[in-house]
């Protein structure tokens, strides 16, 4: 637990975009280097997680803690476009060991000591912490700034990165079946997401849900059209992410309640979205709450059934399959949003609830 809040505990994360502001980059060229960490994050996904079934899950933990600190350090010797750009490509990669491999050596490590079953609730705690993390990362931004500007900044979470990297050292990862060559264990992982449909259909639940987290981007944007006003904004995001953490909590105990309920929270957070367009200013950050709280108990649900269906040693490979559709579905979330913003974008959620419903059907017994 303590890992997942450290390595998410990055005082970069609410400033980076100032940092290439400041740095005199223009709206195009900051488009750009969140491009480059895109491609890096979705041609290393699927690699990074045949190479954790392979070697070492917390092995490559440690290697993704480095490569971001590496990326954050770089920022702070070379700030311009090439050293952004190089610093998003090796945060891409960061991001994609992190991807599927943590997910599998929790659950294995669950399995080894026979609490598998406590999987949805260690889930949902984690991504809990990952989110009311923002607060003290917010609050260690502005002060890191305050005494030495985007440098101290960078630094600081570089140094926080190596951190939950030594962390990571500390998981125990209980002896397993390893996985073959990369390219054996890429081809006998896709085989298995082929060959079995409860698995395949879970795998594109966790992508098609995942992949709906994009909205939380236009979150703020929403909020200030409604008559937020700009200084309130943070504290309405905020407000927003703690009812997250709310939700991922409560979608821990997914198991004890009936499959049909999952669903009809989706199509709930659906309509509370659309409904959020049209509310004054604290309507539409009730709503958004209280939507954004309902789609993450869905999704660690989700993840959790995942988990669940796979066999074999190929569990972080599997994992990330689903993480690259999520990387991938977050898209159509920018193309709805771009076409009809908040209104759009719900029809997307209702469309994605029937595979959903069919995606968080009983457990294998």
């Amino acid at each position: 637990m303590s890992w997942a809040a450290l390595s998410e505990f990055v005082p970069l994360y609410p400033l980076y975009a100032l940092l290439f502001l400041d740095t005199g980059l223009s709206t195009a060229e900051i488009s750009g280097l969140f491009a480059v960490w895109s491609v890096a994050a979705v041609l290393a996904e699927v690699p990074a997680g045949a190479l954790a079934d392979r070697w070492s899950r917390r092995g490559v933990l440690v290697c993704g803690a480095v490569l971001q600190a590496a990326a954050f350090g770089l920022w702070a010797v070379a700030p311009g476009t090439a050293g952004f750009a190089a610093g998003f490509a090796l945060w891409g990669v960061s991001s994609a060991l992190y991807s599927g491999t943590a997910e599998a050596l929790v659950y294995d490590g669950l399995v080894d000591v026979g609490a598998e079953e406590a999987f949805p609730c260690v889930n949902g705690r984690m991504t809990a912490v990952e989110l009311l993390a923002q607060v003290p990362t917010a609050l260690a931004a502005a002060a890191l700034h305050a005494l030495g500007g985007f440098g101290l900044v960078a630094w600081a979470s570089a140094g926080i990165s190596l951190a939950a990297g030594a962390l990571a050292l500390r998981f125990p990862e209980p002896p397993r079946e390893r996985a073959g060559a990369l390219l054996a264990t890429l081809r006998a992982a896709a085989g298995q997401v082929a060959r079995h449909a409860p698995l395949r259909i879970a795998v594109g639940a966790v992508a098609l849900v995942g992949g709906l987290d994009a909205m939380e981007e236009y979150f703020p944007v929403l909020a200030a059209d409604r008559g937020v006003p700009t200084g309130a904004v943070p504290f309405a995001v905020l407000a927003i992410a703690l009812a997250g953490a709310a939700g991922a909590a409560a979608g821990g105990r997914a198991d004890e309640v009936p499959d049909g309920v999952l669903p009809a929270l989706l199509a709930s957070a659906a309509l509370l979205l659309a409904v959020s367009a049209v509310l004054p200013a604290p309507g539409t950050v009730a709503a958004l709450a209280l939507a954004y709280g309902l789609y993450l108990a869905v999704l660690v649900a989700a993840e959790a059934r995942l988990q669940e269906r796979i066999e074999g040693p190929h569990r972080a490979t599997v994992t990330s399959v689903a993480g690259l559709g999520v990387e991938l579905a977050g898209v159509l979330v920018f193309a709805a949003w771009a076409l009809g913003g908040a209104a759009a974008t719900a029809v997307l959620v209702l469309a994605v609830v029937p595979v959903v419903t069919a995606g968080l059907r009983a457990r294998p017994g």
